[in-house]
C-alpha cells in the first residue's frame, strides 16, 4: 500500500493508539496502532492480540482471557455506516471456548474512536465490582457501589447521570454478573452485543465500559469522503439489508418485491412521532435527505399494528438507513417495566416468529396482543442482559415446555413457580415470558442452563436429538444456529455458516438474495462479481457445487471479515447492487476502497483489502485450530473438516419425500457439501482436506510468526 498521507507526523483514519487497562493492578498503558495496521483494524487488530496473549485452553473466565473492544480506520471519520464495534474474546458457549467475535452498534465504537483509541483492551480481573471511565485520554477504574446489581437501563441512567449525559454507557445486567454464558452487553438503551462477552466482562467484575469522546478522527481528504457519501447516498444505497426496491407498487420503481425492507409507502406513518404522526411517504433514489424514511422496520418486523407506537426509526452513529425501531408501547411498562422498547433484527420479534410455532397461540392474527408479547420479552432480555444466540435461547425454551422437558427436568418447586398456562390461547399473558427470564437469569435454578447453550444442556437433559431437529435450525454441533444458511443460496451459506466459532453474522450473500431485483438481473450481477450466473440458482431450486458458488461463498466471507474489520454494517454493506435504474441498478464494490484512501491516503485495491479479509479469517482459523482439543482432550486439533466444520444432520434428513438438487427443498446432498467445503477451503489456500492453513499460505499472506508458532505445534498439515 502507498502511502499518500500529507503529514508524516499525523496518523489518519487510525487513532494510533491502544488503551491497555490491567484490572489486576489498576495501572493503564497506552500501546501504537502501528504492529497492528496490516490487520486493519476491529476484528483484524482484536483477533491479533488474542493469538498473541491468549495461549490455548485459558478459561474464558480467568483473569488470563482478555476482552477487546476494537474499532477500525474508517470508524467515526464520515464515512456511511461506520458505526459498529467489535468485541472480541474467548467463547463462553460453544465446544472449547474458541475466539469469537461479538460486534454492536449503537454509539460505542464512534465514542472509543472520538475519545482517542482504536481499541481498549481489559486484561486481569478487578478485585472488587468496577466500571472503567473512559473520558477521551483521562482513563479511571472506580468503584461499580451503587449499579451492580441493577439492570442494564437503571445502569445507563446511574451512570450517565454521575458520569454526564454526553458518555456512551455499554453495561452488562445481572445475566453478566452471574456468569452465564448467554450473556450480552447493551450500549445506547438496546444497542446488544452477545457470544457471552458480557460474562467475560462479569468474571472480571467490570460492569460497564463509560466513554465520552469529543475529538475527532483525522481524514487524508475530508472533501473526497463527503463527495464519495454523497455519491454513495444518491446513486448507491438501498434501505436495511441494502434491498433496493420497495416492498410496494409505486409509481417511480421499475420493480418492487413483497419482501424487501424498503418499506416506506404512502399511507404509512410513525404515528407516535412527536409533534404528530410523521409519513414515510414514497423516498425516491437520487433523494439524499429522505433515505432514512426508507426503513419502516417496526412494521416489517412486528406487523402493522406497530404503526401506532412507531416514535421514529433510529440507529447507530453515522447511520443513514436507520433499522432500529423506536416505540412506546404503555402496556409494556405494566408487563416489563418500561413502555419505551427499541432494537433490530432477532430480537425484536421473539415470540411471534421464533415462539410462534411451537406454541400456536395466534400471535399472527392477534395485532397489539402480539406486539406486546415481543416488547416485553425483549425489554427484559435487554434489561437482564441476556442474549438469545440469534434466536436459539426463544426456541428452546418453547421446545422444552412444548415436549414435557421442562415437567421432567427441572425441581417441582421450581417448575412450579413458572405460570405456564400463560402460554395457551386462552390466557395468552406475556408476563410468563418475565417470568421465564428472570429464573434463567438466576443461576441456582436448573432452568438457568439454557442460558449455557444447547451444547451443555442438550446433553446435561439427555436431549442430543434437538441438535438433528430442523425446528432448532441448530447448525453446528459445536452450539450455534443458523444465521442465513442453506435457506440462502444453499451450499453457499451452509459453507459459510461453519467458518467461525459460533453464528456466522454474514449478511453478504443474504442482502443480495433479499434485494428484491429480479431473478435475470441478480443473474447478471453474479456473473459480473463471481464468474458465472450459476454462482446463484432460485430459492429451493438449487444445483450442484460449482467454482462460481465458492467464488461467492469465499466473497462472502472476505467481505464480512473485511466490514467488521474497517468496521462497517454488514447489515447494509456491500454495495453490490443499487436501486439506481440509470445504473442498470449495479453497485459499487470498490467504495470501500475509496473511501479508505480517502480517509487513510493510503492507496489500496479492492482486491487488497479482500486478501486483508481472507487473512484476518485465516489468522481466526489459526487460532481455532491451536485452542481446538482432539478426541483425548488434549489442544491443537488441525482437522477442521472432520471436527470443526461438520453441519448437522438434519440439513441432510429434512423434507424426506424431496431429493436434493430438486425445487422446493433447500435440503443438502452429503457428497456435494463435502465438495463444497474443498473448493472454499482452496479459495483460501487452506489444505483442501483439513481445511486448515498451510505454510504456504501463511508465507503468501506474510503471517510468518503464525506459521512458524503452528509448525512448533505440528499443526501444520
Amino acid at each position: 500500500m502507498a502511502d499518500a498521507t500529507k503529514d508524516a507526523n499525523t496518523s489518519y483514519g487510525w487513532t494510533g493508539k491502544i488503551l491497555r487497562v490491567n484490572l489486576t493492578d489498576g495501572t493503564v498503558s497506552v500501546q501504537s496502532t502501528e504492529p497492528y495496521k496490516e490487520y486493519i483494524g476491529g476484528m483484524g487488530l482484536a483477533n491479533k492480540i488474542m493469538y498473541d496473549e491468549v495461549p490455548a485452553g485459558t478459561d474464558p473466565f480467568s483473569p488470563e482471557n482478555k476482552i477487546i473492544f476494537a474499532v477500525g480506520p474508517l470508524t467515526a471519520s464520515g464515512v456511511p455506516l461506520a458505526g459498529r464495534t467489535t468485541i472480541c474474546s474467548l467463547s463462553t458457549f460453544t465446544k472449547d471456548h474458541l475466539v469469537v467475535d461479538a460486534h454492536c452498534g449503537g454509539m460505542l465504537g464512534a465514542r472509543i474512536k472520538q475519545a482517542g483509541w482504536d481499541a481498549v483492551v481489559l486484561e486481569g480481573a478487578a478485585a472488587e465490582p468496577v466500571y472503567v471511565n473512559i473520558d477521551n485520554g483521562d482513563v479511571t477504574i472506580k468503584s461499580a457501589e451503587g449499579v451492580w446489581g441493577l439492570g442494564t437501563r437503571a445502569t445507563t441512567e446511574a451512570l450517565s447521570r454521575r458520569e454526564g449525559t454526553d458518555v456512551c454507557v455499554a453495561a452488562i445486567g445481572p445475566a453478566g454478573e452471574n456468569l452465564l454464558p448467554y450473556a450480552c452487553i447493551i450500549n445506547s438503551r438496546n444497542h446488544s452485543a452477545g457470544a457471552g462477552t458480557a460474562a467475560v466482562m462479569g468474571s472480571k467484575n467490570v460492569k460497564a465500559l463509560v466513554v465520552r469522546g469529543t475529538g475527532s478522527v483525522n481524514v487524508a481528504d475530508a472533501q473526497a469522503v463527503a463527495d464519495l457519501s454523497d455519491y454513495m447516498l444518491r446513486e448507491i444505497i438501498g434501505s436495511n439489508n441494502n434491498h433496493v426496491v420497495p416492498s410496494t407498487q409505486q409509481e417511480w420503481a421499475e420493480f418492487y418485491d413483497a419482501g424487501s425492507r424498503w418499506t416506506a409507502r404512502n399511507g404509512l406513518y410513525w404515528a407516535a412521532a412527536e409533534g404528530g404522526p410523521i409519513e414515510t411517504g414514497e423516498p425516491k433514489p437520487g433523494e439524499i435527505n429522505t433515505v432514512g424514511y426508507r426503513c419502516m422496520k417496526s412494521v416489517k418486523d412486528l406487523g402493522l399494528a406497530a404503526e401506532q407506537y412507531t416514535i421514529k426509526m433510529d440507529g447507530c452513529h453515522s447511520c443513514p438507513i436507520h433499522c432500529y425501531s423506536d416505540m412506546r408501547v404503555e402496556a409494556a411498562e405494566d408487563t416489563s417495566g418500561f413502555a419505551t422498547t427499541g432494537n433490530t433484527c432477532a430480537a425484536n420479534f421473539p415470540v411471534s416468529v421464533y415462539m410462534e410455532p411451537f406454541l400456536q397461540m395466534g400471535l399472527k392474527d392477534r395485532g397489539d396482543l402480539s406486539v406486546l408479547w415481543d416488547t416485553t420479552t425483549s425489554n427484559t432480555m435487554d434489561n437482564m442482559g441476556l442474549w438469545c444466540n440469534y434466536a436459539q435461547l426463544y426456541r428452546d425454551i418453547a421446545y422444552c415446555h412444548t415436549t414435557g422437558v421442562f415437567q421432567r427436568v427441572l425441581p417441582p418447586e421450581e417448575y412450579a413457580s413458572i405460570h405456564w398456562e400463560k402460554f395457551s390461547p386462552e390466557v395468552c399473558d406475556p408476563t410468563v415470558m418475565v417470568e421465564i427470564i428472570n429464573k434463567i437469569v438466576d443461576p441456582t435454578t436448573e432452568i438457568s442452563y439454557l442460558a449455557h447453550g444447547p451444547f451443555v444442556w442438550c446433553e446435561r437433559w439427555n436431549e442430543m436429538a434437538w441438535f438433528d431437529n430442523p425446528k432448532s435450525t441448530l447448525i453446528n454441533y459445536r452450539g450455534w444456529p443458523v444465521h442465513h444458511a442453506i435457506e440462502c443460496f444453499g451450499q453457499v451459506g451452509a459453507v459459510y455458516n461453519m467458518m467461525f466459532n459460533r453464528d456466522d453474522m454474514i449478511h453478504s450473500a443474504v442482502n443480495f438474495q433479499g434485494c428484491g431485483l429480479p431473478f435475470d438481473i441478480k443473474q447478471a450481477i453474479a456473473e459480473e462479481v463471481w464468474g458465472g450466473a450459476d454462482a446463484i440458482t432460485p430459492d429451493k431450486d438449487y444445483t450442484p457445487m460449482n467454482e462460481h458458488k465458492a467464488n461467492f461463498c469465499w466473497w462472502s466471507v472476505v467481505t464480512d471479515v473485511l466490514h467488521d474489520s474497517l468496521t462497517l454494517c454488514n447489515w447494509v454493506w456491500p454495495m453490490t447492487m443499487s436501486p439506481t435504474r440509470q445504473r442498470d441498478y449495479r453497485g459499487d464494490l470498490d467504495l470501500e476502497a475509496k473511501f479508505f484512501k480517502a480517509v487513510t491516503g493510503q492507496d489500496v485495491t479492492t482486491e487488497q483489502l479482500y486478501e486483508a479479509g481472507a487473512k484476518i479469517m485465516t489468522l481466526q482459523r489459526a487460532n481455532t485450530v491451536r485452542g481446538m482439543t482432539k478426541a483425548d482432550g488434549s489442544y491443537g486439533n488441525n482437522n477442521l473438516r472432520g471436527d470443526h466444520d461438520v453441519i448437522t444432520e438434519w440439513v441432510f434428513t429434512k423434507d424426506p419425500d424431496k431429493q436434493p438438487f430438486t425445487k422446493g427443498t433447500d435440503k443438502m446432498e452429503k457428497g456435494d457439501f463435502q465438495t463444497a467445503l474443498t473448493m472454499v477451503y482452496e479459495q483460501f489456500g487452506w489444505d483442501p482436506q483439513l481445511g486448515c492453513p498451510t505454510a504456504e499460505c501463511l508465507d503468501a499472506y506474510g503471517m510468518p510468526d503464525v506459521k512458524e508458532e503452528l509448525s512448533g505445534l505440528g499443526l501444520l498439515p
